[in-house]
C-alpha cells in the first residue's frame, strides 16, 4: 500500500454501491465497503472535490460461459445505497457495462472539472473497480484504489486485482491514509 499524493484537483469515483449489488455475497463485508466509501465521498465533498457515484443498469452483450442472472431484478436494485447519497453536487453515471468509461460520459465530465486523479471504490472489485482502473489509466488519470473500500465475489479475483492489478495501474492505500493525504 503505497499512495504517496493526490492531486488537487482528485474526484473519488465509487463503483456500483447500490441495493442490488450490495445485497450479493462478497469475500468482504459490504456494510464495510459501503461505510468506507461514505466516508471517503464525505471527506471529498468537504474539500469541495468531486464525487462520482456510479451505477450500472445493464449488461454487456455477446456470449459468455458464465451465467446469466435467472428472473428479472428488484424494482431498486440499481438504487444507490442511501448512506452514499447522491449529494446535491454529485455526479450519478449510469452505465451498461462493466467499467464506468465505455458508453459513458464519465471521461468528459471529469475532463471539465480539471480532473487529473481518480480514486476507486466499489464493488465488484475484478470487474466493475478494476475495468474503471483500466480504462482510467489508459484515459491519463492517476489511479489510487481504496483496497480497504473494495471487494468481490470471489475472494481469490480481490486478491489478484489488489496484489496484482492495481499497482500495475496506480497505487493502493486504505482509507484512512487517502483521507490523511486529502489534509
Amino acid at each position: 500500500m503505497t499512495a504517496t499524493v493526490l492531486d488537487p484537483r482528485t474526484a473519488l469515483v465509487v463503483v456500483d454501491l447500490q441495493k442490488g449489488i450490495v445485497a450479493l455475497p462478497t469475500a468482504h463485508p459490504t456494510g464495510d465497503v459501503v461505510a468506507r466509501s461514505a466516508t471517503l465521498a464525505d471527506a471529498f465533498r468537504a474539500k469541495g472535490l468531486p464525487v462520482f457515484l456510479v451505477r450500472v443498469t445493464g449488461g454487456a452483450p455477446g456470449r459468455t460461459e458464465g451465467k446469466a442472472p435467472a428472473g428479472e431484478p428488484a424494482a431498486d436494485w440499481a438504487d444507490l445505497v442511501p448512506e452514499l447519497g447522491p449529494h446535491d453536487g454529485d455526479i450519478v453515471v449510469t452505465k451498461q457495462q462493466w467499467g464506468a468509461f465505455h458508453g459513458t460520459a464519465l471521461d468528459l465530465e471529469l475532463r471539465r472539472r480539471g480532473i487529473t486523479q481518480v480514486v476507486l471504490t466499489g464493488v465488484a472489485t475484478s470487474i466493475g473497480v478494476e475495468s474503471t482502473a483500466r480504462a482510467a489509466h489508459e484515459h491519463g488519470y492517476h489511479v489510487t484504489v481504496a483496497t480497504d473500500a473494495v471487494t468481490d465475489m470471489d475472494a481469490a479475483a480481490h486478491g489478484n486485482s489488489v496484489e496484482k492489478i492495481f499497482p500495475r495501474l496506480g497505487e493502493t492505500d486504505t482509507t484512512a491514509a487517502i483521507i490523511e493525504l486529502l489534509g
